[in-house]
C-alpha cells in the first residue's frame, strides 16, 4: 500500500472511531490538543497521525492498537455506492473506489446519494419519453419548430455550413508553419514530431497502450508532453500530430477566437467542438495544402484514391479536405460530405452543395452511401433526384480499418460525397453515367422517412409527418407505411369487367 493508501485508510478508519463514538471533531481536537482543522486534514489522509497521536486518539476511542491495525484491512464500499461504479454517469465523472469508500463513513451521506442518483435516473427517462412525444406531436402539427433533438454537433455543422467550410486565417497559418517548420511537400510523422519538439517545445512520447483503451491522443499541459498511441499507423498518427500543432498554437495565438467571434450556441460544449473541428481544418491544411492539392484535384478530377495515393493521406482526410476548396480565387465544386456507419447511424455531415440532412433523422436508405455495404469492394455510384426534382451526383466507398484482425472489432464506414448533377462533368468518376435523362437516370430519394412525400416507396420504414397514415384492409401497398392517395384504390381494377357466370337452370 503506498503512503498515500495508508494515510487515507488510517484517517478514514479514524473517523469511522470517532463517529461510532458519537464525539465532535471540536471535543476531539481539544482532548487531542490539536486544532480542528488539523484533526479534518488527518481524517481525510492529508496528513501523516504520528504514532504518539494515535496512541492517544485510541485511548480515547478504546480501541487497542492490535484490533486497529488489523482493521486497516477490512475497508468496503457501501453496496448502494459500489453498484453505481457501474454506472456510464459515474464512470465518466472518474470516481474510483477509493473515492466512494471515503464517502461509506457516512452512512447517511451514502443512502442519499444513491438514492438521489435513482431518482435520476427514473427522471431521465420520463423527460427523454416526454421529449419524444412533444417533438413528435410538434413536428405532425406545426412542421418542427421545436428542435429537442438539436445536439452540439448539428450546431458545429451548421457554423461550418455558415462559412462554406472556409477559413482563409488557418489556411495562411498552416502554410507559415510549414515553411517555418521547414516540413517536406510529404509530411511524415518524425517530421512532425521534430516541428512539435522545435517550434512549440512539445515533447511527444509514443507508447504501447497496457491496456485496451480507446484513448489515442493525451495532451499534458503541465509537464508539456504529448502522449500518442504508436498502434496509429502513418496516415492517422500524421493528422493526429497535425491536429495537436493546431490545439497549442490555438492556445498560444488564440486563432480561433476571431472565428468564433460572439458565437453562442444551445449547448455549452459547442465552442469546444468548434475549436477542436477547427483544429482537425487546421491539420487539413498543414498536411494537403491548398494550392498543391487543388491542383490535383482539378488535375485528376476529384478521384479521391489517386489523390489519397499521391498525398500519402486516408481517403476520409482528402474526402473532408475536398470539402474545404472555397477560395474565391480557386474554387473547387461544391460538394457534400457524409459518414455512416452499417446501421446507418449518420456520425459526420456536411452540405456545402444544399442537399438536405435531417437533424438526428438518419437519411434515406437509398442513396449511395448506405448501398456502398452492399459492394464495399467498389465505388458506389448514382443520381439521387429528391422528391422536389433536385439531382445530385453521388458516390461512396465502404473504409474498413480492422482491429486484431477483424471487421467486427474494428470499424467501418461508408464515406458518401457528391456534388449537384450538374457538376457531374467534373468527376472522374461519372465519365460512364453521363447524365442524359433526369427522370430515367436518377434513384428517387429522400431526407428521410419521417419527412418524405414519397408515396410509393417500397424502402419506408416509418410514415411519413407530411402524408396522412391511414389503413384500408381493403387495399394493400407493397409497403405497409407507404400512405394510401387519391387513386390508389383503383390501381389494379381490371380494364374489363370479368363476364358473369351464366345464369343457372
Amino acid at each position: 500500500m503506498s503512503k498515500a493508501n495508508a494515510n487515507a485508510a488510517m484517517g478514514q478508519r479514524l473517523r469511522e472511531l470517532r463517529l461510532a463514538a458519537d464525539m465532535q471533531q471540536s471535543d476531539v481536537a481539544r482532548r487531542l490538543r490539536i486544532s480542528p482543522a488539523y484533526l479534518s486534514l488527518l481524517e481525510k489522509g492529508k496528513r501523516t497521525v504520528q504514532l504518539p497521536l494515535l496512541f492517544s486518539a485510541l485511548e480515547l476511542y478504546g480501541v487497542s492498537m492490535e484490533a486497529f491495525m488489523q482493521s486497516l484491512g477490512e475497508r468496503h464500499v457501501d453496496d448502494g455506492l459500489a453498484r453505481l461504479l457501474d454506472e456510464p454517469l459515474l464512470r465518466s465523472l472518474d470516481l474510483t473506489e477509493a473515492d466512494l469508500m471515503s464517502l461509506s463513513a457516512e452512512p447517511k451521506v451514502a443512502t442519499t446519494i444513491t438514492a438521489l442518483f435513482n431518482l435520476y435516473k427514473n427522471a431521465r427517462s420520463q423527460l427523454d419519453h416526454v421529449v419524444a412525444t412533444v417533438a413528435e406531436r410538434d413536428r405532425g402539427e406545426k412542421g418542427g419548430s421545436l428542435r429537442f433533438d438539436y445536439s452540439p454537433f448539428d450546431e458545429v455543422t451548421d457554423f461550418l455550413e455558415r462559412h462554406r467550410n472556409w477559413f482563409p486565417v488557418l489556411e495562411d497559418r498552416a502554410e507559415a508553419f510549414r515553411a517555418q517548420a521547414e516540413l517536406d511537400p510529404r509530411v511524415r510523422s518524425d517530421g512532425l514530431i521534430v516541428a512539435l519538439r522545435e517550434q512549440l517545445g512539445v515533447d511527444v512520447q509514443l507508447v504501447d497502450p497496457d491496456r485496451d483503451t480507446s484513448v489515442i491522443r493525451r495532451w499534458d499541459p503541465d509537464r508539456g508532453v504529448l502522449t500518442v498511441s504508436q498502434q496509429l499507423v502513418e496516415q492517422r498518427l500524421r493528422f493526429q500530430l497535425a491536429s495537436a500543432i493546431a490545439l497549442r498554437l490555438f492556445d498560444a495565438e488564440k486563432l480561433h477566437e476571431p472565428l468564433l467571434g460572439g458565437y453562442q450556441g444551445q449547448h455549452t460544449e459547442t465552442r469546444k467542438l468548434i475549436k477542436i473541428h477547427l483544429a482537425s481544418y487546421f491539420a487539413g491544411a498543414l498536411l494537403l495544402p491548398y494550392g498543391p492539392f487543388y491542383d490535383e484535384v482539378r488535375r485528376t478530377r476529384y478521384d479521391v484514391e489517386q489523390l489519397a495515393q499521391r498525398f500519402e493521406s486516408s481517403y476520409e482526410t482528402v474526402a473532408h479536405r475536398m470539402c474545404n476548396l472555397a477560395d474565391p480565387e480557386r474554387p473547387g465544386v461544391p460538394m457534400h460530405f457524409v459518414r455512416v456507419d452499417v446501421a446507418g447511424n449518420l456520425s459526420k455531415r456536411y452540405s456545402g452543395d444544399g442537399i438536405r440532412f435531417t437533424h438526428g433523422e438518419g437519411s434515406c436508405p437509398k442513396m449511395a452511401v448506405h448501398l456502398a455495404f452492399l459492394t464495399p469492394s467498389v465505388l458506389t455510384k448514382q443520381y439521387s433526384r429528391f422528391p422536389d426534382g433536385t439531382t445530385y451526383f453521388c458516390f461512396a466507398k465502404v473504409v474498413s480499418e480492422p482491429k486484431q484482425g477483424s471487421l467486427v472489432k474494428g470499424t467501418n464506414y461508408s464515406i458518401g460525397l457528391g456534388c449537384h448533377a450538374d457538376d457531374a462533368k467534373h468527376f472522374a468518376y461519372a465519365d460512364d453515367l453521363p447524365f442524359v435523362d433526369r427522370k430515367k437516370m436518377s434513384v428517387p430519394v429522400g431526407p428521410t422517412c419521417r419527412f418524405c412525400e414519397r408515396a410509393d416507396c417500397n424502402m419506408r420504414s416509418a410514415p411519413s409527418y407530411k402524408l396522412a397514415f391511414r389503413v384500408d384492409e381493403a387495399t394493400k401497398k407493397d409497403n405497409f407505411f407507404s400512405p394510401l392517395v387519391t387513386g390508389d384504390s383503383d390501381e389494379l381494377r381490371p380494364s374489363h369487367p370479368a363476364p358473369k357466370p351464366p345464369a343457372g337452370d
